[in-house]
């Protein structure tokens, strides 16, 4: 009989505790965020309002990894990038293990050039650089167009990407520039549709029950619902009333069976 009460009281318990365990992480994951806006502050006021720039947006990688990768030292040291640690912040603690897949690529930072190599993350797993080595894991992406012009069409000047002073844009609150991520950044269309399955997005994923966690442009942290990323300034030209908004004509039916439960936008 007292067995039976044990048991029927944890069954009872086990949801609530679960609930404040995610939302005690989530509370974590925002904090992090918090620390790359300060992160981020000080460097873009270091470098006259500029990110680390290139014209793929990949630049983000390096300042994610917090090392500069130039083709004399593809292993320099760790604090070559910002000077400031970033290891400690670098995983939302929903999504700390690394993935199990696969990714490489070129990524480019004005001249120089290193081969990278890795994981993928997923909705509850991290994202990993292994080549070059020191590895280093993260669960947070990049909005890549404040690294490559904040535009789909940037200025260039002899086709040299001219450097945007990212302090300088209007509606900072609204331009998203770090968020929960299986992958280390991402450049959102207006027209792109929502992805048919969670866990086959970047940036639309269930990481915090229908939210992920995001930084914006004048360093605040917040959750962000997942039809809600629809309706964020990604870049100049970016529709925040388009297709897939309520401002839009979107409906409840149009969009993929695991995200109609959440909340429209």
């Amino acid at each position: 009989m007292v067995i039976a009460v044990i048991a029927l009281l944890m069954a009872a318990l086990l949801p609530a505790l679960g609930a404040a365990r995610r939302h005690a992480r989530g509370v974590v994951c925002q904090s992090n965020l918090r620390q790359w806006g300060a992160t981020l502050a000080l460097y873009a006021e270091t470098n006259q309002g500029r990110f680390p720039t290139d014209l793929g947006g990949s630049g983000g990688i390096w300042f994610l990894r917090g090392v500069f990768l130039s083709k004399d030292d593809p292993n320099a040291d760790a604090g070559s990038l910002h000077h400031f640690g970033t290891k400690g912040i670098a995983c939302c603690p929903m999504a700390v293990k690394p993935g199990r897949g696969g990714f490489g690529g070129t990524a480019n930072f004005g001249s120089a050039q290193g081969h990278v190599q890795g994981t993928p993350g997923s909705t509850f797993e991290a994202w990993e650089i292994t080549t070059p080595a020191p590895a280093f894991r993260g669960s947070y992406g990049c909005n890549s167009w404040l690294f490559s012009g904040y535009s789909e069409r940037p200025r260039r000047v002899q086709g040299r990407l001219i450097e945007l002073d990212v302090l300088t844009l209007q509606g900072r609150s609204n331009i998203p520039t770090m968020l929960d991520s299986t992958y280390l950044f991402d450049a959102p269309r207006d027209f792109q549709p929502p992805p048919p399955r969670d866990n086959s997005s970047l940036f639309c994923i269930n990481r915090h029950n229908g939210h992920v966690n995001g930084l914006f442009l004048d360093w605040s942290a917040r959750k962000i619902g997942l039809k809600e990323l629809w309706t964020l300034k990604w870049h100049a030209e970016y529709d925040t009333a388009g297709r897939w908004t309520k401002g839009g004509g979107v409906k409840p039916e149009d969009w993929p069976k695991w995200m109609r439960k959440f909340r429209d936008y």
